[in-house]
């Protein structure tokens, strides 16, 4: 290669394209940590269903009144 600079145009493109690169990787791990909670979520909200499900039935069970 010569010793001459490189064309500034180029050089502004490789700078663009490596932050390009970094966005793309930061993206791609949001992505992977955002599934992971919505996982986690998704867990959580069906524990709570089966907590509400077994509350019901000991209520049942019970049978309580309203005392007035």
């Amino acid at each position: 290669m010569s010793d001459e600079p490189d064309n500034i145009v180029l050089v502004m493109l490789r700078r663009i394209d490596a932050k390009l690169d970094r966005v793309g990787e930061d993206v791609h791990n949001l992505k992977v940590r955002m599934t992971s909670v919505e996982e986690g979520m998704a867990a959580m909200n069906r524990r709570v269903d089966r907590i509400d499900e077994r509350l019901d039935r000991i209520e049942r069970r019970l049978d309580p009144t309203e005392v007035r």
